[in-house]
């Protein structure tokens, strides 16, 4: 991936917040926080790759014009987890960084630490591969500690938020989600080299509080959507702290920060949560987004609407209004080869279900079909340019709401260029 071209006030924002006391300040101490944008080289280079056609003069045209150089935010372009192909996910940086290529609604997963706090973490047992834990003597608290008995120290380590209090969570730093199970030694467990982050070895991130983040994308003027984590500890938590208490914990967030209703969006991909958030909360239910894990199951088929259990109009009658499923559900081919709405895509349109589509920029190189956000339509995916082709296809014949991203300025640019 080339590096976005930010701007000096990003810049010097990571500076200063990499040298910032994080034992005596606030991650977000140094707010309010001004943004300029940039899209940097990449939705160009993904453009002229395309083959040509009325999207490919589309874009180019677009990509000639002011458009191009003053980009504005969009709300279609949604950030997974920040700037994660940028910055360690789930960090300051990262979330200044998705802000400042224009995504219009930021990511903050939810989990909790031993003292029930809500912490930003795309897992509550993740610590162990997303943040420098290991090399800190917080290694002894978590669940399963590295056994340097052992050729292979890491093979069964696992460390969780729930294994720390909130200050101890705040001391860690985030990096780049890597662990190699079979490493010998610490270096060698998380080491980048040969991946595309390799460049970025060294790059750590500012571990967030949830009450944090809030404050940081109100500052960066952007919208948030929260997701609760599943929990990997059992509920409830130390005999007192159920789903229930945690699903609620998260709205009392945004409402004591006085934010609108209209800026959150609540999402999950445990249907009790939903079904908690729309009795509620019904004053977000126009934005409690359900999360379809339902590819988990080996009898559910996008293709075969009588494997889906919820069917699309029981979810609309349930009060559901936006479905959120993995982008490769809502794709098809015809008979040619070209992408199509899938059959799950058109029910949900036919029920009235507002969708929106995960992630894009996530597989690496398009190469071959594209991996598992293809698997769908993996004959007509060869390149990396073809990620317009599917995004196109998602915006206007699927006409999802946003696209999650883990490098906005692809979802951005698009946005821009066909007014959404």
């Amino acid at each position: 991936m080339p590096r976005m071209m930010l701007s000096t006030v990003f810049l010097s924002l990571l500076a200063a917040s990499l040298c910032a006391d994080t034992d005596t300040k606030s991650a977000t101490d140094s707010l309010p926080i001004t943004l300029e944008f940039s899209l940097g080289t990449r939705p160009g280079e993904l453009v002229a790759g395309l083959p040509q056609g009325a999207l490919k003069s589309r874009l180019q045209a677009c990509a000639s014009s002011e458009q191009y150089s003053t980009p504005q935010v969009s709300e279609f372009s949604i950030s997974h987890r920040g700037a994660p192909l940028q910055y360690p996910e789930h960090t300051m940086e990262g979330y200044i960084a998705a802000a400042s290529m224009g995504a219009g609604i930021i990511e903050c997963d939810v989990t909790f630490t031993k003292d029930k706090e809500l912490v930003c973490r795309h897992s509550q047992c993740d610590l162990h591969t997303t943040t420098n834990i290991l090399a800190t003597p917080l290694a002894e608290k978590c669940s399963t500690p590295p056994d340097y008995g052992s050729k292979t120290p890491f093979r069964n380590v696992q460390c969780c938020a729930s294994d720390l209090t909130l200050s101890e969570f705040k001391s860690l730093q985030g990096k780049f989600d890597k662990g190699d199970k079979k490493a010998r030694t610490l270096d060698e467990y998380y080491s980048l080299v040969g991946t595309a982050r390799e460049q970025w070895q060294d790059r750590t991130g500012t571990l967030m509080t949830h009450r944090e983040s809030i404050d940081l994308f109100s500052s960066l003027n952007v919208k948030m959507i929260p997701e609760l984590k599943s929990p990997q500890v059992k509920m409830p938590f130390n005999g007192d702290y159920s789903q229930e208490d945690y699903a609620k914990a998260l709205l009392d967030d945004y409402q004591s920060a006085g934010i609108p209703t209209s800026d959150v969006w609540l999402q999950s991909f445990q249907w009790k949560d939903i079904e908690f958030w729309l009795d509620q909360a019904p004053e977000y239910s126009s934005q409690i987004v359900w999360l379809d894990g339902r590819y988990r199951d080996r009898s559910f088929n996008p293709s075969k609407p009588r494997s889906w259990k919820p069917s699309m109009q029981e979810l609309a009658d349930s009060g559901l209004k936006v479905l959120a499923p993995p982008l490769w559900m809502l794709l098809s081919l015809d008979k040619n080869d070209n992408i199509v709405p899938s059959q799950y895509a058109k029910a949900a349109q036919a029920a009235g279900l507002d969708l929106v589509a995960w992630t894009l920029e996530r597989s690496g190189s398009l190469e071959n079909g594209g991996g598992w956000y293809y698997q769908t339509v993996k004959k007509a995916i060869r390149q990396d340019s073809d990620v317009y082709r599917v995004l196109d296809v998602l915006a206007q014949d699927v006409k999802v709401t946003g696209v999650f991203s883990d490098w906005p300025a692809t979802t951005t640019f698009y946005a821009n260029c066909s007014a959404l």
